[in-house]
Parts: structure tokens; sequence; C-alpha cells
């Protein structure tokens, strides 16, 4: 299969563009596409340089460019060299401009202002880092999400993947030898999840990590019955507590995220709700 180049330009930092082109890109086996990534597009000279490369290395143009003057320089640019040149938010835009009986204000980068909710999500990444592996768990009132699950349950980069989507997140291993402080069992404000996943999947996941630190795989951390015993003492621990549970065997970090964060949506509006522990093993 030849080579197909696609080039991504964005007046910011084209975060969104690089997302929709991956989730396109999904959609397809074996396609070798080469992506050219080309953010912070905002002068006609910036353009021209760009269109150089477009030209000694033709194929599919995404933009997602809100000047009028260089989104049209950039069309008829492509235009002449016979690409196509897609804007990949213009429907999006122009069903929200009809709905909403406004049109959109067009600046550059308007997603990544200042605002509000930019400093709230900064505050939650800070406070997911330092309450990371059980520190700091007197603290633990404060988050809106607290992950519980054996070691190498994707609970750490699934706490860092929903602190950039906003929430504050505190995370604990689930140890047979030492367990939690009770306060985890009396939370009240805090969405208490349980991750859990398949024996075998773990214990692959457990050797490859021994593996890169250099370190023997024959040890208690990943023989079977070992493991299979974590991983009941962790899911009976959920099954008391009534906290939801996640099997991560087959998902990605977004998808266990994305279940979260709908389980999250569904109790807060569902009100506060008193805890039904404090059930410790």
């Amino acid at each position: 299969m030849a080579r197909f180049h696609l080039h991504l330009l964005s007046d910011s930092t084209g975060e969104t563009l690089e997302m929709i082109a991956k989730a396109a890109l999904a959609q397809f086996d074996d396609s070798d596409v080469l992506r050219h990534f080309w953010p912070m597009v905002r002068s006609q000279q910036h353009l021209d340089r760009i269109m150089g490369e477009i030209a000694a290395h033709p194929g599919l143009v995404f933009f997602t460019l809100v000047n009028e003057e260089t989104r049209g320089r950039l069309e008829e640019r492509c235009q002449q060299l016979g690409l196509p040149a897609i804007a990949v938010l213009d429907g999006v835009t122009d069903a929200l401009e009809a709905a909403l009986g406004q049109e959109a204000k067009g600046r550059p980068g308007r997603q990544h202002r200042l605002d509000d909710a930019y400093f709230a999500r900064v505050d939650a990444i800070q406070f997911t880092i330092a309450h990371d592996d059980g520190i700091a768990w007197e603290d633990w009132e404060e988050a809106d999400i607290v992950l519980a699950g054996v070691s190498r349950t994707s609970k750490t980069p699934t706490s860092i993947y929903l602190a950039n989507r906003g929430y504050k997140v505190a995370n604990i291993p689930v140890v047979v030898e030492s367990p939690p402080p009770p306060l985890l069992y009396g939370l009240k404000r805090p969405l208490v999840v349980g991750l859990t996943t398949a024996p075998e999947r773990l214990i692959q996941i457990r050797r490859n990590r021994l593996l890169s630190l250099s370190q023997s795989p024959d040890t208690d951390y990943v023989k079977s019955d070992r493991v299979e015993n974590e991983l009941k003492y962790a899911r009976r621990m959920f099954a008391d507590n009534s906290w939801p549970v996640i099997d991560v065997t087959r998902r990605s970090i977004e998808e266990t995220a994305a279940a979260i964060i709908n389980l999250y949506n569904e109790r807060k509006a569902e009100g506060p709700q008193d805890p039904v522990g404090p059930k410790p093993i």
C-alpha cells in the first residue's frame, strides 16, 4: 500500500484536530498514513511556508482555522494543487449556530482560554498527582473520584487522564497484607470505583513490568494462586461496600475513564448519598 499523507493545520494547539484525525484513522486497518502536524497557523507567511511542504507531499488536508482570510487562502491554494481541504468542525459549528441562534466567536484557541475551568483542571491535576498510590489519604474527602484496585490495574494512568478532564482523583492499591485506612469506607463526597482485571492478563502485565525493571519474574507477585487471591479479596471489598466495579481487561484507559465519568454523572444526578460502610474486610 502506497504511503498516504495527511496534513493537519490548526490556528491553536491542534489537540482537537489530532484527536479527530486519530479517531477517524482508527476505523481503517493496514493504512500507511503519515501525519504532518502544523499547529499555531495564524499568519499568511506561516501558511505559505506550510503550503510548500504540502505541495512536496500532496495528500488530504484537515484544518481548524477560524480566520476567514487564512482559511480562504488555504482553500484556494489546495484547489490549485488539486487537493481536498476539509474544515472538520464546520458542520458542528453550523449546527450549533442554528440551534443557539448566534454566530460563533471565531477566535483562535478559544477552547484553551485561561478561564475558571482551565484553572480548575490545573488544580485537579495537582491534586491527583499528590494523591497517587494511597498518598495523603487524609484529604480523600476532597476528591471527586477515588479508584481502588490491586497493583497494575491502571489506577495511575486512569487517574491522570481523568484529572486532565477536570476531576480530582485519588487512588489506592488494594493489598491483602495492608488494609486501606478506615476513612475509605466512610467517604461521602467522592465516588469510589473498584478496578479489576482477568488474572492471566494481570500476571502478564506484572511479569512484563518486572522484566522492564530487570527483576526476576519468578516471585509471589506473579504467581497464579497469589494473584487470584488478591483479585478475590478486592472484589469482596468492592461488593461489601457496594462500590461500582469496572473490569479493565479489554478496556483502554480512555474507555475506562469514560465509564467512570458516566458513573460519576449518574451519581451526581441522584444527589448526595450516605456511604453504605464502613465495611472493611
